[in-house]
């Protein structure tokens, strides 16, 4: 049986990438640093309640340690690399933009070596839709492209998410290493992070607190539900190791993961008041550094790799977070409590 391995199984993405590999019949294992980039309980509760049932194991690993993630991999032996381990955050990465050359360059940089060197067949490997930074045609009814332009990131997390890019169609170029690239298009949905601003909204709703919006709640949002991106993951697995690019001389592939339903941020908040039955007091702000107006995909390329894929309505992923969360804060725990 085919062995893969999930990084960042502890996390939002990769803890239900992990569930849904093993679901599918995959022998998976996960790692993941435990950082305490948000409190480490809902860590270790994803671990508890999605990945031990289905015997899938993760181990402690810092993969910006090159000579950890070397030992990691000799002991295992990989056919396939789901690589989810980042740091995440637009706005953290203008504050503290070393734990991004920590995790996202020295992390990725380890992976890629680590694959090269232990004969895995297939990288897989999380970007993000920011690499397509503020641009003249944010709002292009056909959505973003993935052959469209990515040389202008508006912030430091963006620039990291492009570098990922070409570190990997460069280790595909030069050493045949097989990789795929998933630009993720704001993801949500249950297990999330409480740094996401649908969980911020989503407590301060059910506190009676005000929202703050910024942009004055026009930004438009291409909010893709957690189970329809495992879907496309599983499916991505199974398709296996992409052909050899002319465009950049290695085996390489690269995939919007987002349905091109831009919503705008106003009306995502008017359906989670709906959801949670609570109504929003809301304060207008300006846009921050590193917000673009609209995130759109144009997931074409994706469809055509691997087939129609479920999208879930707004609503009803609004409405599976909202039961999560009850459930979640109904259980004393360490607080945790998005910005």
């Amino acid at each position: 049986m085919a062995h893969l391995l999930v990084t960042g199984a502890a996390g939002f993405i990769g803890a239900h990438a992990a569930a849904a590999l093993a679901r599918a019949g995959h022998r998976v294992t996960g790692c993941d640093s435990f950082n305490g980039y948000y409190p480490v309980v809902l860590k270790h509760a994803r671990v508890a309640e999605l990945l031990s049932p289905l015997g899938v194991p993760v181990d402690r690993l810092d993969l910006s340690d090159a000579a950890a993630t070397q030992a990691f991999f000799a002991r295992h032996d990989f056919d396939t690399v789901l690589h989810l381990a980042a740091q995440a955050g637009v706005r953290h990465s203008v504050q503290a933009p070393m734990d991004y050359v920590q995790s996202n360059l020295l992390g990725f940089g380890s992976v890629l070596e680590a694959c090269r060197r232990h004969g895995v067949q297939h990288l897989l490997y999380a970007s993000s839709s920011s690499v397509y930074g503020r641009r003249d045609n944010d709002a292009a009814p056909t959505g973003f492209r993935e052959t469209d332009r990515t040389d202008q990131p508006a912030s430091f997390y963006a620039a990291t998410k492009q570098a990922n890019e070409a570190m990997a169609r460069a280790t595909a170029a030069v050493h045949g290493l097989p990789v795929t690239g998933l630009r993720f298009f704001t993801v949500y949905g249950p297990w999330g992070r409480p740094d996401m601003a649908y969980w911020s909204f989503a407590q301060r709703l059910r506190r009676g607190e005000p929202l703050q919006l910024f942009g004055r709640g026009e930004l438009r949002r291409d909010f893709t539900f957690i189970d329809d991106v495992t879907d496309a993951l599983v499916r991505l697995v199974a398709r296996g190791a992409p052909a050899v690019d002319a465009a950049t001389g290695g085996p390489s592939a690269l995939f919007n993961v987002g349905h091109h339903h831009p919503v705008r941020v106003i009306d995502f908040v008017r359906t989670l008041e709906a959801v949670l039955g609570c109504e929003a007091r809301i304060e207008f702000a300006p846009l921050q550094v590193g917000d673009v107006p609209d995130t759109s995909a144009d997931p074409t390329r994706l469809i055509e790799a691997i087939g129609p894929w479920h999208r879930t309505p707004l609503h009803d992923g609004l409405s599976a977070f909202g039961q999560w969360l009850q459930r979640w804060e109904s259980v004393p725990r360490p607080m945790l409590v998005a910005a």
